[in-house]
């Protein structure tokens, strides 16, 4: 593969492709359908004095043909993107980017930059891309496309006061504002078959199973439903206040159109793995900030790396409860303990299941009814970082039937995601 890659470039750049065809990138960007020596970025790949296995099936995934003997590949034609704090950037080399840059310049770099630098990731084939935009002052919570920046105040935070333990219990009406419920179409009938995490203004962080494979038998990804809690109730839902007297009520849902599904283009629904299961959902217009719905953060840092074994997740949907095994017409959650993948395969290498968990994978639960559950998948796994909340996993896959003990729940990793996560983000 390198020898042929190294053997094109050195044709003439004069060499042009009228009548771009537009296309999908190997990442999923928006692109043209171009001769390779017209395209600097693939080009930045193949100059390469060694190609990673990444690398490889990168440039074999972006190939689109052939003109006069020459490969053509899916060039990316923009290299925008945003920052948390919704101004336009453009996706560069970390070193390229002044005002980053000087943040690392520091013989002790503080904690604190180091999440800001994760956090304005984006993805690149080559190098330590960032999405760089000119500083800006940091203000009110206004919605837009891009994921907000934690420690702004505007992600991961919702008004429940302290009802953080659950057990496959009722939420508080306002608790995890980030839900939201994914209506599937098919005719004229509508079924919800996942849930999701609302990440910004314009953007629902759900399972790539949500939206290929079986999950699409029930229909296609039609509407995304957010400030839910009785979803028996069509309208605003009241629940008496927790230890006093009267009534808390929310507002009436909102539901968004999807304008754009985006799997993974690495899942494959048929493989029993379920490796890169994640999707982004792009809604046709901004969900609005209210106390019933904001988004929650994205995580600016592994955690995983850092979790002991007694550290408890957050999972809550509409999912089967305890006692009726059916889907819950309430919000509900429910906390469950870290499992390391080390502690967790043993639990898939039994004859009924045989899937070998990988680095991308977060175990959690494996107490006895105490689990997420079908109704449940697409929705987040949470941890709650000085009560801010951070999405560290999203329901995948787990034993059947749900809640047994020694056999913790599958997610995917959203951490290693994060720089395909900000670059399929646009305004």
């Amino acid at each position: 593969m390198p020898t042929i890659w190294l053997t094109v470039i050195t044709l003439t750049s004069l060499y042009v492709v009228e009548g771009y065809s537009q296309c999908l990138t190997a990442d999923s960007k928006s692109g043209e359908c171009r001769s390779i020596v017209e395209c600097p970025e693939l080009r930045r790949i193949v100059n390469k004095t060694e190609l990673t296995p990444y690398d490889s099936d990168f440039l074999k995934r972006s190939g689109c043909g052939f003109a006069d003997g020459l490969p053509k590949v899916c060039c990316p034609t923009t290299n925008t993107c945003l920052t948390p704090e919704g101004s336009i950037g453009q996706c560069i080399n970390v070193f390229d980017c002044q005002h980053i840059a000087k943040r690392l310049q520091s013989p002790n770099v503080s904690d604190k930059d180091k999440a800001y630098v994760n956090s304005i990731r984006c993805h690149s084939p080559t190098g330590f891309y960032v999405c760089c935009a000119p500083e800006s002052e940091p203000g009110l919570c206004v919605p837009s496309a891009a994921p907000p920046n934690p420690s702004s105040e505007c992600c991961g935070v919702d008004g429940s006061s302290g009802n953080k333990l659950a057990g496959g219990n009722a939420t508080s009406i306002e608790q995890y504002p980030w839900l939201a419920i994914i209506e599937n179409k098919r005719s004229d009938i509508t079924r919800v078959v996942c849930g999701g995490a609302l990440i910004s203004g314009r953007y629902v962080l759900t399972a790539g199973h949500c939206v290929r494979g079986l999950a699409s038998n029930a229909g296609t990804p039609a509407t995304v439903r957010l400030g839910e809690y009785d979803i028996s109730n069509p309208g605003a839902d009241c629940v008496p206040v927790e230890g006093g007297d009267g009534m808390d009520c929310n507002e009436e849902p909102v539901v968004i159109p999807i304008e754009r599904v985006i799997p993974h283009p690495d899942f494959d629904p048929t493989n029993r793995l379920r490796r890169n299961d994640i999707a982004l959902l792009r809604l046709s217009r901004l969900a609005p900030y209210t106390d019933f719905i904001r988004p929650i953060c994205l995580p600016t840092s592994d955690l995983t790396a850092q979790f002991p074994s007694s550290e408890r997740l957050f999972a809550a949907g509409w999912g089967p409860n305890n006692e009726t095994h059916s889907n819950s017409d309430v919000k509900l959650h429910v906390d469950l303990p870290y499992k390391s993948i080390e502690s967790c395969q043993p639990a898939y290498d039994m004859p009924k299941r045989r899937i070998t968990l990988w680095e991308n994978h977060i175990c959690a639960g494996g107490e006895k009814g105490r689990d997420t559950c079908k109704g449940d998948s697409g929705g987040p796994l949470m941890y709650a970082k000085t009560d801010v909340f951070e999405v560290v996993g999203i329901v995948s896959f787990g034993p059947d039937p749900c809640g047994l003990v020694n056999v913790p729940g599958v997610y995917t990793k959203v951490f290693a995601y994060l720089p395909w996560i900000r670059s399929n983000i646009h305004p």
